[in-house]
């Protein structure tokens, strides 16, 4: 994750913030996260796969300045919503050997750089698949009912926050890379579809295990990422308006999926946050505004 993104993730990471303390209106015990690099707190480290980020400048800004598995120089957003919510200030990794369940009890990242919605997303770099994510937390249940008893496990995993983010690798390192055979099986709008139904049926799963409150974050404009950037060599490095096109789209398909769900399972509180997209949308449209190093990012080389 480039300098760019990093600084970017502050103001976003503010609008994401308002609006779930906002929603819940509650404190939470425990903060669990699913998704991709966005919100990956390490899992990575302990996998194999060439998608890691153990490495310096990675981490620089971070408790210790050493490299933690976060693809940034600091924390992530699951971090700052954990402190936010009067929590700790690092949501721990699941797979990460040096934490135990007494560290997971009130906060847990099932995350994985590179996954995505699709199980064939997860295979271009063998990263962790969604679906094992998922059954990572039903072990996770399991040794948290062992440590604090049925009755409390199950009150924290109801009042607890979930937060989900990725999709993007699922368009960019799958549907729209060249040795995709998705192309070939879907339109564009057909994947959109495929994978809002993935995030339909897992959404679902984690109601029926007992999640009560989540936070769904859509994409941002992918066409506007510092790589598509770096590598529209024929559009001078502007971004790709077919793929912010892309996003917008399937953002506006799982706000409704989301809206739906909250209709039809009872108890069921999900905010469905777009604020990465609006938040990249205004730094690129009004750069200056946001101080000369988001004005070198935006329009400089990457």
């Amino acid at each position: 994750m480039g300098y760019m993104n990093v600084l970017s993730l502050f103001f976003i990471q503010t609008v994401l913030l308002a609006v779930l303390v906002a929603e819940t209106k509650a404190k939470v015990p425990a903060i669990i996260v699913f998704g991709d690099s966005s919100v990956d707190t390490g899992n990575n480290n302990v996998i194999s796969t060439l998608l890691k980020s153990n490495f310096k400048p990675y981490g620089r800004d971070f408790e210790g300045g050493l490299p933690t598995g976060r693809f940034c120089n600091g924390r992530v957003p699951p971090d700052f919503i954990s402190e936010a919510f009067g929590l700790k200030p690092s949501v721990p990794a699941y797979l990460d050997p040096q934490y135990s369940i007494s560290d997971f009890a009130t906060g847990v990242c099932f995350a994985s750089a590179g996954t995505g919605y699709d199980n064939a997303t997860s295979d271009v770099l063998n990263v962790i698949p969604f679906w094992k994510e998922l059954e990572h937390y039903k072990d996770y249940q399991k040794k948290l009912r062992a440590f604090v008893g049925h009755r409390k496990a199950t009150a924290i995993l109801r009042e607890s926050l979930y937060l989900m983010s990725l999709g993007t690798n699922d368009f960019l390192e799958n549907y729209y890379s060249f040795t995709s055979r998705r192309r070939s099986q879907f339109t564009v709008r057909q994947y959109q579809d495929f994978l809002v139904g993935l995030a339909r049926d897992f959404i679902t799963e984690l109601y029926r295990l007992g999640a009560r409150k989540l936070s769904l974050n859509g994409v941002p404009p992918m066409g506007c990422l510092p790589l598509e950037r770096a590598t529209n060599i024929m559009g001078q490095h502007e971004c790709l308006q077919e793929y912010n096109d892309v996003s917008m789209e399937f953002n506006g398909k799982l706000e409704s999926m989301a809206s739906q769900l909250k209709r039809e399972l009872p108890g069921f509180k999900m905010v469905f946050t777009s604020t990465t997209y609006d938040a990249f949308s205004q730094i690129i449209r009004n750069p200056a505004e946001y101080g000369k190093l988001f004005h070198s990012a935006f329009t400089n080389s990457f």
